[in-house]
């Protein structure tokens, strides 16, 4: 693909840049202050279909509640009432998916309140932690500090094991389910332990991370190619996925502390492989799985738009990459998002095959515009 110069790109980018972040808080950003909203709860709705009903209630998540955290953490300063919005979702956070007796936090509640699955997962506590890093670094909060301190003891005391890495779940009573660990829980605890480390000097955090990330390089990387596998090697019906690629090459590129390590240079070299096989030339979309033979079989051809979003992001931090960062903003604008919000999946022939708005996924555009305009400064 020819790149334009960077004088010739540019201006089109920062126009289109505007576009998009324009819309993302004239039509996304309001969807979750009002409809997506259960002022009852004081809890996002887990999604909203196309119309902007919310989908009938069968539970909520504690990660769907950290990602809006996250949001509107991210938008105090931004948007009118993000600061209340964000201290309403971090009581809620406490209120309703903290385990008293336990310690931790539930993985949802029911459409009542009462806790539903009541095990405790990695993914879910360290989205508690990043967001509450974002919230503390935003507002101050000394509960919110003290949160952030309370998951980072429950993670490195319940989770680890021993080796740098975390289980992926265990029982509401920290009981094993023998899941071990899985790729994507680890990943946003690296993003989680990155964002700890931006708002405060945190040892312990660094070399947690450092020890994180080696241990990934040993027992996730597959060695002839290079990629992440979602599995540790050797596990039985293992795959990649291009998004998770790169999404860990954002989180490692990014970060002056792990920018030269060996999990860093792997994912580095894999990337154009990873882009071979995973992104379609035709239209610039990302394929959701594929098998590890060779020949970059596709084992799932959805196209999502969080995987979208995390290889434009990814994109911003490669080098002469003004023309196919253009390209991708495109493809995201074009392909997924519309008037009334975004297309969470389209299928392997590029059909719209998912038309509800989960509030899972703002966090994703947000992290991906967060990137795009670190870029265009």
């Amino acid at each position: 693909m020819p790149h334009a110069s960077r004088s010739t790109a540019l201006p089109e980018l920062t126009a289109l840049f505007g576009q998009v972040q324009q819309h993302f808080l004239d039509v996304i950003v309001p969807l979750w202050q009002g409809p997506g909203w259960n002022a009852d709860m004081a809890l996002p709705y887990e999604a909203l279909d196309a119309t902007h009903q919310p989908l009938p209630a069968q539970r909520y998540r504690a990660m769907a509640c950290a990602r809006q955290l996250y949001l509107f953490s991210s938008l105090i300063g931004v948007v009118d009432n993000a600061e209340v919005r964000a201290a309403a979702l971090f009581r809620s956070l406490q209120r309703h998916f903290h385990d008293a007796e336990h310690g931790g936090w539930f993985y949802s509640i029911d459409a009542q309140g009462k806790p539903l699955d009541q095990r405790k997962d990695l993914y879910t506590h360290a989205f508690i932690l990043f967001a509450c890093a974002h919230y503390w670094d935003k507002s101050r909060d000394s509960l919110a500090e003290s949160t952030l301190n309370a998951a980072l003891e429950i993670i490195g005391r319940r989770f680890a094991t021993g080796d740098g890495l975390y289980e992926a779940c265990l029982e509401r009573d920290w009981l094993t389910l023998q899941t071990g660990p899985l790729q994507n829980p680890l990943m946003h605890l690296a993003e989680a332990f990155l964002a700890t480390l931006a708002v405060r000097e945190d040892p312990q955090t660094q070399k947690a991370l450092l020890e994180l990330c080696t241990a990934m390089h040993k027992q996730f990387v597959d060695p002839q190619y290079g990629v992440l596998m979602e599995k540790p090697l050797g596990a039985v019906d293992n795959w990649y996925e291009p998004g998770h690629q790169f999404e860990w090459y954002f989180l490692l590129e990014s970060s002056a502390l792990l920018r030269d390590s060996k999990l860093h240079r792997a994912l580095d070299r894999a990337f154009a492989f990873t882009e071979q096989y995973g992104v379609l030339e035709s239209c610039g979309a990302v394929r959701a799985m594929l098998d590890l033979d060779g020949n970059g079989r596709p084992r799932d051809s959805t196209q999502r738009i969080w995987a979208q979003a995390e290889y434009l992001r990814a994109l911003t931090l490669r080098a002469d990459s003004e023309a196919v960062v253009l390209r991708q903003l495109q493809a995201l604008q074009q392909r997924f998002l519309h008037a009334g919000g975004w297309y969470e999946c389209r299928d392997e022939n590029g059909e719209v095959s998912r038309k509800d708005m989960p509030s899972t996924t703002p966090y994703h555009l947000a992290t991906c515009y967060h990137g795009l305009a670190a870029y265009l400064r």
